[in-house]
């Protein structure tokens, strides 16, 4: 009988790494809106520090207010790797703090992300690698387990499954299929290249040109006083 709830599995297939630099420097808004605004995770998991989040996920599931799994996925988690951490949004006890953190930066991983806390705020905020959390405290975790690593978890109100494309900056973080993220890409970079014009003609000209807001508003029935 297998031990329900405490499974690790050792790999998973990591999509192109071409494939994950094409959303380099896309903001993750843009990215969004081709995605019918659907693709975020909660609000309340927010940056830690001005590092942005680029890299493929690499799940953990854990207990709550312990972090015996994560410990584990530290040490198996390859170059390029984003750490997702299920905590089931608890907040009694921070999952990690500095120590650990300095370690995934030393190994070139792309990141830790948490449904959870974290502690050792001041110093994790200053470090040039990505870290979002939902908030902070000082109590430490347990260490007993059981947890899982690399099967698919819940983050923020979003799936997320193993090798998914996980992108993050100040407004927040998404989650990428690889099947899907060829021609998202393509779409980011469109709605990008828009917008830079569309703020060229705001910043050279003071207008800001949306005929669809009175189309909208004659659509409503909207009445004018």
């Amino acid at each position: 009988m297998s031990n329900i709830g405490c499974k690790i599995i050792s790999d998973f297939k990591r999509p192109d790494k071409s494939l994950v630099e094409g959303f380099r420097n896309i903001p993750v808004a843009n990215i969004d809106d081709c995605m019918n605004r659907t693709a975020a995770v909660h609000y309340d998991i927010k940056p830690v520090n001005k590092a942005k989040l680029l890299g493929t996920a690499f799940t953990v599931k854990v207990a709550q207010g312990d972090n015996l799994m994560f410990h584990k996925a530290m040490d198996m988690a390859q170059e390029g790797d984003v750490v997702v951490i299920d905590a089931g949004g608890d907040t009694s006890r921070a999952i990690f703090g500095e120590l650990m953190i300095n370690y995934c930066k030393v190994r070139k991983l792309a990141g830790v992300i948490v449904d959870g806390c974290i502690r050792d705020y001041d110093e994790i905020s200053k470090l040039d690698f990505p870290v979002y959390a939902k908030g902070t405290t000082p109590n430490g975790p347990y260490k007993n387990g059981p947890g899982e690593i690399n099967t698919t978890i819940s983050f923020g109100g979003q799936v997320v499954h193993p090798g998914d494309i996980i992108i993050g900056d100040g407004d927040g973080i998404i989650i990428v299929k690889p099947s899907e993220a060829e021609e998202l890409v393509n779409k980011a970079k469109k709605v990008v290249v828009k917008e830079e014009g569309i703020m060229d003609i705001i910043m050279k000209e003071g207008t800001y040109i949306r005929p669809w807001v009175d189309s909208k508003l004659k659509e409503i029935g909207c009445e004018y006083l």
